[in-house]
């Protein structure tokens, strides 16, 4: 399911899919969206969901489909499955043909992680010790001086 060029828009990407992915990828997509006022767009070559920042992900793959989310070790309680890995808190569900996933389980995941960044503000922002986030120049000037003083 390699795509030369990204899709346009949503439809486009759901458009571009066959099969079980298609059929996962719209069912998630009609529970993300009925979930949770969320802006969707097509970022990476995949669906994002935005709200304070970066939600959640769905990504289609010849043998999988992936749905992450930004903060999702923090969504274990709700997913077991939820695979922690990469930036920030992220952890990601590896859905294959035939796996159950309830929409309710979708439902409540998207409200947590939507509730989470609404609380906390956007996952990818560094946040200072006195929790604001800072300029990355600010960050890089703080790391200088901590360096300085060993």
């Amino acid at each position: 399911m390699k795509k030369s060029t990204p899709a346009e828009n949503p439809d486009a990407y759901i458009a571009s899919l066959g099969g079980w992915q298609r059929r996962y990828v719209e069912a998630l997509r009609s529970a993300v969206v009925g979930a949770a006022p969320l802006e969707e767009s097509v970022k990476w070559g995949h669906l994002v969901y935005f709200s304070d920042g970066p939600v959640l992900l769905i990504r289609a793959e010849e043998s999988r489909v992936l749905f992450g989310f930004w903060r999702g070790q923090r969504l274990r309680d709700i997913e077991s499955r939820l695979k922690p890995g990469g930036k920030y808190e992220m952890a990601t569900l590896h859905i294959v043909e035939g796996m159950p996933l309830e929409r309710d389980t979708v439902i409540r995941l998207v409200e947590r992680a939507v509730a989470l960044n609404t609380a906390e503000g956007d996952p990818a922002i560094p946040v200072s010790a006195a929790g604001r986030a800072r300029p990355d120049s600010m960050q890089l000037a703080a790391s200088a001086r901590s360096q300085d003083d060993r």
